[in-house]
């Protein structure tokens, strides 16, 4: 090495160190070994920081802001620092172990004179200029000095000598504006590797940690970098690394230590009493927490950085006491001491930060990253459940200490806000989410489920309004589909003013007003501003007017309303409801046993009481079991609300769905409602369960309507207002699954019952049914022939027929001698009673025709004809008129005697001629007018008088006689002979055709004209 100008008198320090290696081969043995423990052990990767601390310190000393150039250009790895330079006491200090030249200030960071041998992890060779001098330290020149006083030493050691033993002076100055430089030569391209990692990553809390450094540049083989530190307001510090600026949070505390910790420290040690505390918080633009940059190690500076991890995302660098290694923190009370005084300041931190939940990753939890983490996690879980950093819900500024707050365990900005007034210690909603349980388990704050809530809530006196909002707020906070149970006991307003627990069998109102006084009918109502529809979900029950009405508590309190306290009242709710539910009549039948005040003063039933000047009024018998409902009641109401009630103004309605076909069991209060069911039974199959009516649906109290007000009730009937009732059949399910049709009970009743001048419906016709004319009266009532039909009144003969007792009420009136009746009439009357059979008993008087009239008669002496042939012989015995088809039927139908039965009618007189049907001229075109191509086999035989006796034994003179296979006929009668011949043929129909063709006979131009004229 070239002789330098030595200004800190290197030479001298180096004959003191070469002369004691020389007296004592265990003092260089102590040396070598103590710098290799520091270069490569405990410093080997704290270049940059200790080169730091050193321009910290330099800047400190100097009362100067400091700044440090770090550079690495060609295998030199360049320190620059502003601040004081080096002096000799400086070089002495570089040049001896754990013989610090800072003793004094304790704004000093160096402390223990060792932190410079991290140089000799990347050089051989390293030097330090100054503008006041510089010195230099060489490997090679130190191994050939040590082996002239230690050789056998260094040989052992295999030439491995301390370096920073023996300085040397150093030519060189700093560059421009800086104090003093070191340039490190890199030993080879590990040590060059180790450099470019170690300023590629340098700290940028160094700026924080050494606070006197302001400014750090790194020169990285050309690319530059540079971080500055801009002290801000309220212990903000601002990092600038290229640009990019980094928030800090920082809080600094300083005390003194009492003698008796630092007892136990090395004798230089005890000498600084003070100790100090840092925490910094990288935060955003708003001040909350984030986590630590990339380049910042998560552990713990002392100052310089050490291998305790801190489980949390901030910097703490305090005066911790180090073990001998200087990576490790010395346990004891001292530690234990300073650690506390850094639970304070991170206390205090806490309370500076704004009040966003991020603050709670501060919060310490999990397990302890090691001895130091553990004991500061001890102190913070003593000092922060005490510290008022947690914010109260409500925006109020109040700052909370954790042991005093509350956090809901369910999630819900709107649910805080409402209950942030009544809750004590709220905290907001952003701070009851997931993320934060443990933090906020760890300190302290009690988390309230829904039911510690609900339970809280019991008995608070607050607005319907809130509450509203309290329950709109829970629904958001616990959507449909999530377990509600923990609301069962929710407080819930009532219209009358109370506060009940749970919402179970309210009744919520919807948009439509609901009367007062609910409440004393056993329906507790929520108040209007309270209903939420939440309170459904928790067992309420929705309360339109209508959905009230079908309200079992409502129909308890008009079914007790007779004994009711205040009747008055209970009407005025009931008709209250029913007109804004705009109830129709006979809607709610059980509304008709609301007891309602009478004209008289008297309660009475609503379905006992008239409709003053109502239809029903009108109609309704004298003696009928009915009042008059106050006119009090109808000003107040109307009389729309009052009929829907059950008050009469026309007819009253029973409707019933599953009604059970039995009898027996009738319980309508229906004018015989058992006898309509049994006709029912007569009408269905056989079944061995019984059948059901799928719906009843009938008209009430048919039976007090006045005999004469009949056509007035039917004419109401049949408007649309009960027409239904009374044409539609009633359906009937059978047990087999079919569905039967059946009269109603209203049809049914008054085709029974109802009377017009004294005459069932069934005794009366409609207009259209001709073949009843002269049977019955019209019934003349103006009404459609669809409803005259459904009551009773007769549509035809066949119909009339049909019914059970048809026949026999028929015949009943046949024999009404004012009555008129044509031998047409008769004939339709009998044939159709021979098509549907007569009655159970035999008539005893009937209708007939005796010399061309209608008498009537004893039925023994009537006879039906059989046959045409015997008509004029039954003297003045009295015939039924009936064509001879039906004759044997109408004689079974009515135990009658047939014609044929009375005697032999035999022929008396002889003969003429005889001759076969086939040579009777004419016979063949008579035939053909009928149809019919061949002649009867029978024979014919003529008499120039016919004589045959009769039922009296007289004989009497005919045209024709028919016995068996022989046809008696008079000479030169056409027109008997016509007859026989139609009778034979079963044409009889065609005898007054075949009789014209037999009178031409074999006169050619008369057939030929009969011919021409059937084709006209």
């Amino acid at each position: 090495m070239s002789p330098a100008v030595d200004p800190f008198g290197t030479q001298a320090l180096r004959e003191r160190v070469l002369a004691g290696w020389a007296a004592s081969a265990s003092r260089f043995r102590e040396d070598a070994n103590a710098e290799d423990d520091y270069a490569l052990g405990g410093y080997h990767d704290r270049l940059v920081v200790e080169l730091a601390q050193n321009a910290a310190d330099a800047a400190v000393r100097a009362g100067v802001p400091g700044s440090l150039l770090l550079r690495l250009r060609g295998g030199v790895l360049t320190a620059a620092n502003t601040g004081a330079p080096l002096d000799a006491a400086g070089v002495e200090a570089l040049s001896t172990l754990r013989a610090s030249a800072k003793r004094d200030g304790d704004e000093l960071v160096g402390r223990f004179g060792v932190g410079f041998a991290a140089v000799l992890a990347l050089s051989d060779e390293p030097s330090l200029v100054s503008v006041t001098g510089g010195v230099c330290w060489s490997l090679a020149e130190s191994r050939a000095l040590a082996s002239s006083v230690a050789a056998d030493e260094v040989a052992a050691r295999e030439g491995s000598v301390p370096v920073l033993r023996l300085p040397f002076p150093a030519t060189g100055s700093p560059p421009d504006g800086y104090a003093s430089e070191v340039r490190l030569p890199l030993r080879d391209a590990e040590a060059r590797d180790l450099a470019v990692r170690l300023l590629a990553g340098v700290d940028p809390t160094l700026l924080l940690t050494l606070p006197a450094l302001t400014r750090i540049e790194v020169d990285l083989e050309g690319v530059q970098r540079t971080l500055v530190a801009e002290p801000g307001p309220d212990g903000l510090t601002v990092i600038v690394d290229d640009g990019a600026a980094l928030r800090w949070r920082v809080v600094r505390r300083s005390g003194t230590l009492p003698a008796e910790l630092l007892a136990g420290r090395p004798t230089e040690e005890r000498g600084r009493s003070r100790w100090q505390v840092l925490w910094a918080v990288n935060v955003d633009d708003a001040g909350c927490v984030q986590t630590l940059p990339v380049r910042v190690p998560a552990a713990v500076r002392a100052p310089t950085i050490t291998d305790e991890r801190l489980g949390l995302p901030a910097l703490l660098s305090a005066t911790l006491p180090l073990d001998p290694t200087r990576r490790h923190i010395a346990a004891g009370p001292l530690r234990d001491a300073v650690l506390g005084h850094a639970a304070d300041a991170y206390a205090e931190l806490l309370r500076a930060l704004p009040a966003d939940p991020g603050v709670l990753a501060l919060v310490p939890i999990g397990l302890a990253l090691g001895p130091v983490d553990g004991v500061l996690r001890d102190r913070l879980a003593e000092r922060l459940p005490e510290t008022a950093f947690l914010p109260a819900a409500g925006d109020t500024g109040v700052r909370l200490r954790p042991r005093d707050a509350a956090v809901l365990d369910t999630t819900g900005e709107a649910l805080v806000e409402v209950l942030a007034e009544v809750v004590p210690g709220l905290l907001p909603a952003a701070w009851s989410g997931r993320a934060s349980t443990a933090a906020l388990q760890t300190l302290g704050v009690r988390r309230l489920r829904l039911s510690d809530v609900v339970d809280a809530l019991g008995g608070l006196r607050r607005e319907p309004s809130w509450w509203y909002a309290l329950y709109a707020a829970l629904a958001e906070a616990v959507p449909a589909g999530r377990d509600r149970d923990d609301l069962g006991a929710l407080p819930v307003p009532l219209s009358d003013g109370r506060l009940v627990t749970g919402a179970r069998g309210l009744v919520v109102p919807d948009d439509e007003a609901l009367p007062p006084g609910l409440d004393r009918l056993g329906v507790r109502v929520v108040d209007a501003e309270a209903a939420h529809p939440l309170l459904l979900a928790l067992g309420a029950v929705p309360a339109s007017p209508r959905e009230l009405l079908e309200d079992e508590r409502l129909r308890s309190a008009v079914e007790e309303s007779m004994d009711a306290d205040d009747p008055d009242e209970v009407a005025a709710v009931v008709l209250a409801l029913v007109s804004a539910a705009h109830v129709g009549p006979g809607e709610l039948g059980w509304l008709g046993r609301l007891a309602l005040t009478a004209e008289d003063g008297e309660l009475v039933p609503a379905e006992e009481l008239l409709l003053p000047g109502g239809a029903w009024a009108a109609m309704v018998a004298e003696d009928a079991p009915f009042g008059t409902v106050a006119t009090s009641l109808v000003e107040r109401w109307g009389r729309d609300s009052l009929v829907a009630a059950g008050v009469l103004d026309d007819f009253a309605l029973v409707d019933d769905t599953d009604v059970a076909v039995d009898p027996d069991e009738s319980d309508h209060h229906l004018d015989a409602e058992d006898l309509w069911l049994e006709d029912v039974l007569d009408r269905l199959p056989d079944t061995d369960l019984p059948p059901t009516l799928v719906e009843l649906s009938a008209v009430r109290d048919l039976e007090l309507v006045r005999d004469d007000a009949w056509p007035a009730a039917l004419a109401l009937l049949a408007s649309p207002a009960f027409r239904q009732r009374v044409v539609e059949p009633a359906w009937v399910l059978m047990p087999d699954g079919r569905r039967l049709g059946v009269p109603s009970y209203t049809a049914w009743w008054v085709s029974r019952f109802a009377r017009l001048e004294g005459l069932p419906l069934g005794a009366l016709r409609l207009d259209s049914a001709e073949d009843l004319d002269g049977l019955l009266d019209p019934a003349g009532l103006g009404l459609d022939e669809p409803f005259l039909r459904a009551v009773g009144v007769r549509a035809s003969l066949d119909e009339v027929l049909s019914d059970p007792r048809g026949v026999e009420d028929l015949l009943g009136r046949m024999v009404d001698e004012s009555r008129e009746l044509g031998a047409s009439v008769l004939a339709a009357v009998y044939a159709a009673i021979a098509r549907h059979g007569g009655p159970a008993t035999p008539p005893s008087r009937l209708p007939a025709r005796v010399d061309g009239h209608t008498v009537v008669v004893d039925a023994r002496d009537v006879v039906v004809v059989d046959a045409p042939d015997l008509l004029p012989l039954l003297g003045t015995r009295p015939v039924l008129p009936v064509d001879v088809g039906s004759a044997i039927d109408l004689a079974d139908a009515l135990d009658l005697a047939l014609a044929s039965e009375l005697a032999g009618f035999a022929v008396t007189s002889a003969p003429v001629s005889a001759q076969k049907w086939a040579e009777v001229p004419g016979v063949v075109r008579a035939l053909q007018r009928a149809g019919m191509d061949e002649p009867p086999t029978a024979r014919v035989l003529t008499y120039q008088r016919l004589l045959v006796l009769g039922t009296d034994g007289v004989e009497v003179e005919v045209g024709w006689r028919a016995i068996d296979e022989t046809d008696h006929v008079r000479a030169g009668d056409a027109t008997a002979l016509g007859r026989a011949l139609a009778w034979r043929t079963n044409q009889w129909q065609a005898r007054a055709a075949m009789s014209e063709a037999l009178r031409a006979g074999a006169d050619e131009g008369a057939g030929a004209l009969l011919d021409a004229e059937d084709t006209l």
